[in-house]
């Protein structure tokens, strides 16, 4: 999903020389199509009837500029970590400024688990969780088995959600995750793990019950 890093860093290299005027809007476009993705996936569905998510990544994109001198003086983590860092705030933003009553409370852990819809990852991850013998091959059995998957992500708590949503939907390595959540490597693979073990418990329990 993210860019790859060897080009961003060399786009990184020009704007702290300064010698190429157009780097930062290279390096902030090269990253737009992927915020977009991320704001779309994890922005509640009805807050996005009434917020665009081009304005959202729009905000992204002008806070990203403006704060860009300060992560250069001090990068500790790779640039989309970053970037990411900044949807996910501006996300919560949104979340807070359209939903943000008493009874209706989202904070940054409900903010970070909005449906992702039905779609290639989700399509991906049903294959790699159930039975290959039991994988249905009609498109419409297969979309059904990826909705089962999505309800089930959605059913666990807000830490076993968003590591899976992470690795999946994002596509992001163990070594990112654990930068991104800032936990040692050993430690963002267990929580993984866990999370896919009580996903699949989740959609056994579908199974059984259905």
């Amino acid at each position: 999903m993210w860019p790859e890093s060897e080009q961003t860093q060399e786009i990184l290299l020009h704007v702290q020389r300064g010698d190429d005027d157009d780097a930062i809007n290279r390096l902030l476009e090269r990253h737009r199509e992927a915020v977009r993705r991320l704001v779309q996936m994890r922005l509640d569905r009805r807050i996005q009837r009434r917020v665009d998510v081009e304005d959202v990544v729009q905000e992204v994109m002008i806070e990203a500029n403006r704060r860009l001198d300060v992560y250069l003086q001090n990068p500790i983590m790779a640039f989309h970590l970053w970037i990411r860092q900044i949807a996910k705030d501006r996300i919560i933003d949104a979340h807070r400024r359209h939903r943000g009553s008493a009874k209706r409370r989202v904070d940054k852990e409900q903010a970070m688990v909005a449906p992702a819809g039905v779609d290639r990852s989700t399509m991906e991850l049903a294959g790699q969780l159930c039975d290959p013998e039991m994988t249905p091959g009609t498109a419409a059995a297969q979309a059904e088995m990826a909705q089962r998957v999505e309800e089930a992500i959605e059913d666990l708590d807000e830490q076993d959600a968003e590591i899976i949503r992470m690795r999946h939907y994002e596509q992001l390595t163990n070594q990112e995750i654990a930068q991104a959540l800032e936990l040692t490597e050993p430690a963002a693979s267990m929580r993984y793990l866990r999370a896919v073990r009580r996903l699949r418990t989740t959609l056994g329990s579908d199974s059984s019950s259905s």
